[in-house]
């Protein structure tokens, strides 16, 4: 069975768009009621109108997480966590 290359992992209502200085970090709950919190940076400087209207229209925005598939075989985070702790 062919499965898709992307898995969706979340979708985001956002609820609050908060300013830091290379950009914003967005918060909101899940469909599953987990809350999010995602940390958009930029590269460049942003002006004050520029941060203005990125943030009015990022706080209205949804967002849908999507991961690739792993092409080997999956390890769980405590397995992940115990090869770093062994390095």
């Amino acid at each position: 069975m062919d499965r898709p290359e992307y898995q969706r992992v979340a979708e985001i209502a956002v609820d609050a768009v908060e300013p830091e200085r290379l950009g914003f970090t967005l918060r909101g709950q899940g469909t599953d009621r987990a809350d999010y919190r995602l940390d958009l940076r930029f590269e460049m400087p942003l002006d004050a109108r520029t941060r203005a209207v990125l943030a009015e229209l990022l706080s209205q925005s949804e967002l849908t997480l999507s991961r690739r598939y792993a092409s080997g075989p999956r390890e769980t985070g405590a397995r992940l966590g115990e090869r770093a702790h062994h390095t």
